[in-house]
């Protein structure tokens, strides 16, 4: 009998060891799913039988622009708004269908009232005979666009940089040459009155020199530290206050739950203060004119051709003039400029500078509303000199 007894035991323990071995490998197989699901980057929302949101990635958090403990728990119409008519209704209609149903091409309106283009998939989930929820996939077509345009700003960026730092190696040597000996003539000189030109000589050698470094940025290694974005933030603010002697009037509107950005502070500092300092040139012949200051967080972004976590996009925006059409396409070669005075320089130098930190700067313009959008990676970077 003691006997028989060992050996149920023993059955019950290779049962019971085969059991626990089914659920890791289920447990496995959904945490194997869960991240698969976050790291798409199409959105993907789960509804109930009620159509009320039980679950989204983190993509659909970033085209909606909340969390999903905010949006948890409310209902399609909230979310979603169908141009072809109710999305309740377009839900219903594939659950009846039992068919998943595809609409191309939507232009749909998220709740901030911003439009997006998009390719929706609504594919209704069965249980034995009955519906149990439906999934809706939502593949953003302009984003695709977007980074189709972020990798030809990178790359127009970059053979930039590769023409600047070759016309800079071609100057200098004959500038050098000829401050030289322009010096040597004014020692040789009996009368002291011509050392006028050939000091004229030295000093536009030296503004050449001068512009030739600012084109070419800092020639020195980033000084790479934790920092957070709300700090460069205001010191830019300040410093825009301080020149236009408190006459312009900033807006904040920051996202406190940011977490610090692994960059060089002076340079990210000065690649904002030069677009800061552009906005407030634009907006000082306005009486309302304003500036406005925000950060946000994004998701599963990507910048060229490389996908981030998470990363920081700060826009500046004003509601000057907008920037002409003609230059807004090669806004951030060098040279180039919408203001009578302006060298050009500013925004080439901030743009190399962020893309120093893996980010990028892009602008969108039109009467009213200019619109500057740095983005940066959290995730600590190998910052490039």
């Amino acid at each position: 009998m003691f006997s028989t007894s060992t050996r149920s035991m023993d059955s019950l323990v290779r049962f019971l060891h085969s059991l626990l071995s089914m659920n890791n490998q289920i447990m496995t197989r959904q945490t194997d799913l869960r991240r698969i699901i976050d790291n798409l980057s199409s959105a993907v929302l789960l509804f109930d039988a009620e159509y009320r949101l039980q679950f989204m990635n983190p993509a659909a958090e970033m085209l909606f622009a909340a969390s999903a403990r905010h949006l948890l728990g409310q209902g399609v119409g909230e979310l979603l708004f169908c141009p072809s008519g109710d999305a309740e209704h377009n839900l219903a209609k594939a659950v009846n269908s039992g068919h998943a149903i595809t609409e191309r091409q939507l232009s749909l309106m998220l709740p901030d009232q911003s439009q997006v283009i998009v390719d929706c998939t609504i594919i209704p989930i069965q249980d034995s005979d009955q519906a149990s929820g439906v999934l809706v996939e939502i593949q953003q077509i302009d984003r695709h666009v977007r980074i189709s345009r972020e990798e030809h700003l990178l790359s127009q960026q970059e053979a930039a940089r590769d023409l600047i730092r070759g016309l800079a190696h071609e100057i200098k040597n004959p500038l050098g040459g000829l401050r030289g000996a322009a010096q040597l003539l004014e020692k040789e000189l009996s009368d002291l009155a011509l050392s006028e030109y050939t000091q004229i000589i030295i000093d536009e050698a030296d503004r050449l020199q001068s512009l030739v470094d600012r084109m070419l940025g800092p020639n020195k290694l980033p000084d790479i530290a934790s920092v957070n974005v709300h700090t460069m933030l205001e010191r830019v603010r300040n410093l825009v206050l301080a020149e236009s002697g408190g006459t312009v009037r900033i807006i904040r509107d920051y996202d406190p739950s940011i977490p610090e950005v692994h960059v060089d502070s002076d340079r990210i500092i000065q690649a904002l203060l030069n677009i800061a300092r552009n906005a407030a040139h634009a907006i000082s012949d306005q009486a309302d004119g304003w500036i406005k200051l925000k950060t946000r967080i994004l998701r599963q972004f990507t910048i060229g051709n490389i996908r981030h976590k998470l990363v920081v996009q700060i826009s500046i925006e004003d509601n000057g003039p907008g920037i002409p059409e003609q230059i807004i396409e090669k806004l951030f070669y060098p040279m180039v400029t919408a203001s009578d005075g302006g060298t050009g320089l500013g925004l080439s130098i901030a743009q190399s500078m962020i893309n120093q930190h893996g980010g990028l700067i892009e602008c969108n313009s039109k009467p009213g509303e200019t619109m500057f959008y740095v983005m940066l990676p959290v995730e600590c970077t190998n910052a490039k000199d």
